[in-house]
């Protein structure tokens, strides 16, 4: 089952942020759910990949989206996560903006809330860290060890994730107070 965020799939609210930040080739790593997703979410022209094994956590997935990406060749490669439907669009443009004036390796957002530093963007010479990745942790352990690789972007508020029914419910009732 795909969950849902005001009628529509939780990552088409992703995938909406991140085009409306200005990235438009766009691959999709999907898991277990792969078939039901493809049914629901407005891919358009994005590329999916399906992670065999999503039971070895978000650093396979991650590996596999940057696989794919490698292939085209990319000077950076943007990382968000399908499960954070609170992302907005001015993040992915600031991070994109910030990663074409600098030149560390990685460009992370720092949110006023807390939470993961997702999205980043990975620039060239930083690809070989995504080796390093493991398991359900992604890029985060290692965006908190190598500081000197990252500029930091903050942002406002927070992008959580959805992990469980009772983090949906807690994104809605925020959204409900806020209207």
């Amino acid at each position: 089952m795909v969950a849902t965020l005001d009628g529509r799939p939780l990552l088409d609210h992703v995938l909406d942020a991140v085009r409306a930040g200005g990235i438009d080739d766009v691959i999709v790593v999907l898991g277990r759910d792969a078939a039901d997703v493809r049914a629901t979410v407005r891919l358009d022209r994005a590329e999916i990949v399906v992670n065999p094994r999503p039971e070895d956590g978000l650093a396979s997935s991650l590996r596999l989206g940057f696989a794919a990406a490698l292939r085209r060749d990319p000077e950076a490669i943007l990382v968000a996560l399908g499960d954070q439907p609170a992302l907005e669009p001015s993040v992915i443009a600031a991070l994109v903006d910030t990663a074409t004036r600098t030149t560390p390796g990685i460009v992370a957002a720092r949110y006023a809330v807390g939470g993961m530093p997702n999205p980043v963007i990975v620039r060239r010479a930083a690809f070989a860290i995504v080796d390093a990745a493991t398991g359900d942790r992604g890029l985060g352990p290692i965006l908190a060890s190598e500081r000197g690789l990252v500029e930091w972007i903050d942002v406002a508020g927070t992008n959580p994730d959805v992990d469980t029914p009772a983090d949906l419910a807690r994104i809605t009732g925020a959204r409900e107070t806020v209207a």
